[in-house]
């Protein structure tokens, strides 16, 4: 478990956080986790940005004369301090006393929460159920939700001692949860595919 940014904004459906390190973002569809008081919150990446510091200007272009962009960095070391990476992630479940529950959380993460990757241990036991996929299927997110699914069940089948058969069940999950979508339901089954 890795600490990977600081929550910046806060609602029940989700968070945007902060990385601590430019350009370190969990994967797309990634699982991480933010603690309360009293339980924690799961999530799943669905954004990412890196952007200047000041919304009212915009990184410019300063390589032309660079080799790289390792040596861009070091010739403009103040470039580092003037972005900021962001992600977001979307609430799909907490665990409160050591039991997960799959649905938003009763209320949002305090701002300056750590976001935390999940461990191996916390993603397996997070996706021993499937109710989280209808919370993504049903989300206002900003990609299309057949990515974002695809996203996460190829992240997650990584940990699964048998990942054919942990893909298997989500499909059979989806395929009756889309029963009247074949197309939705075919353009995420084409996508897991690994």
């Amino acid at each position: 478990m890795q600490r990977v940014g600081e929550v910046i904004r806060s609602s029940t459906s989700g968070f945007t956080a902060q990385c601590y390190e430019l350009d370190c973002f969990p994967p797309l569809g990634g699982l991480v986790k933010t603690k309360s008081a009293d339980c924690e919150l799961f999530a799943v990446v669905f954004n990412a940005a890196t952007t200047g510091i000041d919304p009212g200007r915009k990184p410019l272009a300063r390589g032309k004369d660079e080799s790289s962009e390792e040596a861009l960095y070091k010739a403009s070391p103040q470039i580092a301090r003037l972005l900021k990476s962001e992600f977001e992630a979307l609430s799909v479940g907490y665990k409160e006393d050591n039991k997960i529950f799959q649905y938003l959380p009763p209320r949002p993460v305090p701002i300056h929460s750590f976001v935390y990757t999940c461990s191996d241990a916390d993603v397996v036991q997070f996706s021993s159920q499937f109710e989280f996929l209808n919370t993504l299927l049903n989300s206002a997110v900003s990609l299309p939700h057949e990515e974002l699914i695809a996203a996460v069940l190829r992240n997650i089948s990584r940990v699964h001692e048998d990942k054919h058969s942990f893909l298997v069940a989500a499909g059979k999950h989806l395929a009756t949860t889309l029963s009247g979508d074949y197309n939705r339901l075919r353009t995420i089954l084409e996508r897991i595919k690994q």
